[in-house]
Protein backbone atom coordinates (compact mmCIF):
# COMPACT_ATOMS: atom_id res chain seq x y z
CA UNK A 1 0.00 0.00 0.00
CA UNK A 2 1.48 3.15 -1.05
CA UNK A 3 0.76 6.61 0.33
CA UNK A 4 0.53 10.06 -2.12
CA UNK A 5 -0.37 13.46 -1.19
CA UNK A 6 -3.21 15.08 -3.06
CA UNK A 7 -1.20 17.44 -4.76
CA UNK A 8 0.92 14.04 -5.94
CA UNK A 9 -2.69 12.15 -6.88
CA UNK A 10 -3.94 15.14 -8.99
CA UNK A 11 -0.79 15.24 -10.68
CA UNK A 12 -0.35 11.77 -11.44
CA UNK A 13 -3.91 10.26 -11.57
CA UNK A 14 -2.67 8.20 -14.62
CA UNK A 15 -0.62 6.45 -13.43
CA UNK A 16 -1.76 5.51 -10.36
CA UNK A 17 -4.77 4.73 -11.65
CA UNK A 18 -2.64 2.45 -14.00
CA UNK A 19 -0.88 1.05 -10.58
CA UNK A 20 -4.72 0.58 -8.83
CA UNK A 21 -5.68 -2.00 -11.73
CA UNK A 22 -2.70 -3.99 -11.25
CA UNK A 23 -4.09 -4.81 -7.87
CA UNK A 24 -2.14 -1.72 -5.94
CA UNK A 25 -4.08 -0.08 -3.09
CA UNK A 26 -2.96 3.30 -3.01
CA UNK A 27 -3.87 5.94 0.02
CA UNK A 28 -4.36 9.98 -0.54
CA UNK A 29 -3.35 11.72 2.67
CA UNK A 30 -3.70 15.30 3.83
CA UNK A 31 0.00 16.05 4.91
CA UNK A 32 0.21 13.21 7.05
CA UNK A 33 -2.95 12.75 7.68
CA UNK A 34 -4.54 9.38 5.65
CA UNK A 35 -8.37 10.88 3.93
CA UNK A 36 -8.97 8.24 0.68
CA UNK A 37 -7.80 5.16 -0.13
CA UNK A 38 -8.37 3.91 -4.10
CA UNK A 39 -8.78 0.22 -4.65
CA UNK A 40 -9.44 -2.17 -7.61
CA UNK A 41 -13.16 -2.80 -8.68
CA UNK A 42 -13.39 -6.57 -8.99
CA UNK A 43 -14.91 -7.45 -12.49
CA UNK A 44 -18.36 -9.27 -11.24
CA UNK A 45 -19.06 -12.41 -11.43
CA UNK A 46 -20.11 -14.26 -14.42
CA UNK A 47 -23.85 -15.44 -14.49
CA UNK A 48 -24.53 -19.42 -13.92
CA UNK A 49 -25.53 -20.68 -17.49
CA UNK A 50 -28.22 -23.41 -16.77
CA UNK A 51 -27.75 -26.49 -18.05
CA UNK A 52 -23.71 -26.14 -17.70
CA UNK A 53 -22.88 -29.25 -16.09
CA UNK A 54 -24.66 -31.58 -18.33
CA UNK A 55 -23.47 -34.72 -18.99
CA UNK A 56 -20.80 -33.98 -16.16
CA UNK A 57 -22.75 -34.40 -13.47
CA UNK A 58 -25.42 -37.43 -13.11
CA UNK A 59 -27.51 -38.46 -10.44
CA UNK A 60 -28.91 -41.97 -9.42
CA UNK A 61 -32.51 -42.76 -8.53
CA UNK A 62 -30.12 -44.04 -4.85
CA UNK A 63 -29.93 -40.05 -4.50
CA UNK A 64 -33.33 -39.79 -3.76
CA UNK A 65 -33.37 -43.21 -1.68
CA UNK A 66 -34.25 -42.61 2.39
CA UNK A 67 -30.89 -42.83 4.65
CA UNK A 68 -30.05 -45.26 6.39
CA UNK A 69 -30.00 -44.79 10.76
CA UNK A 70 -26.20 -45.21 10.06
CA UNK A 71 -26.03 -42.44 7.77
CA UNK A 72 -28.40 -40.22 9.49
CA UNK A 73 -26.53 -40.24 12.86
CA UNK A 74 -23.26 -39.07 10.65
CA UNK A 75 -25.43 -35.92 9.66
CA UNK A 76 -26.07 -35.40 13.67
Amino acid sequence: MSVVTIHAAKTNLSKLLARVEAGEEIVIARGKTPIARLTPIHAPKAKRQFGAFKGVVSVGPEFFEPMTHAELAEWE
